[in-house]
C-alpha cells in the first residue's frame, strides 16, 4: 500500500490531545488534508464531540505531506494500547495509506541514550461512512 498521507512532530502536542479526548467516545476521527486544517483529531460521544487541529506550520509539526483529503476513524479501544509508548516517546509519526490503515510510529530515547521505535498499526473502521 502507498502511504498518502504523513504527518511527523512532537510527541507532547498528542499526548495532550488524547488526555482532552471524549472519554465515551468509541471513535477517534483523523482527518488530513493538504488545505487547512490540515490534520484534525475528532471524537464524538456522549457529550458531545470534541476536535484538536495542527497546522502545519505549528511548533509542534516537524513535516507534513498530504495529496488529497483522507477523513478515516478508528476504534478508540484499538488505539488506547499505544498510549503507553506514546507517553514514553518525543517524537511521533502519523501516516495513513490509501486504504485508510493508520500507523503511528513512535521515537523513544532509551535511558542509556539510545533510540527506539516502536510501530502501531490500525485498520479504519470499517462501520463509518462519510
Amino acid at each position: 500500500a502507498v502511504v498518502s498521507t504523513q504527518s511527523t512532530g512532537k510527541s507532547e502536542c498528542l499526548r495532550d490531545t488524547f488526555t482532552d479526548l471524549d472519554a465515551s467516545s468509541q471513535v477517534l476521527e483523523i482527518l488530513m488534508s493538504p488545505d487547512s486544517p490540515w490534520l484534525r483529531l475528532s471524537t464524538f460521544g456522549q457529550a458531545g464531540s470534541t476536535s484538536s487541529e495542527f497546522p502545519r506550520d505549528s511548533d509542534t509539526v516537524e513535516s507534513f505531506e498530504c495529496t488529497a483529503t483522507q477523513v478515516n476513524r478508528y476504534k478508540l479501544t484499538l488505539l488506547k494500547p499505544s498510549l503507553k509508548a506514546l507517553l514514553q516517546s518525543t517524537k511521533i509519526s502519523v501516516r495513513m495509506d490509501e486504504r485508510g490503515f493508520l500507523s503511528l510510529q513512535y521515537m523513544i530515547r532509551t535511558e542509556d541514550g539510545n533510540t527506539s521505535f516502536v510501530e502501531y498499526l490500525c485498520a479504519p473502521d470499517e462501520d463509518f461512512e462519510e
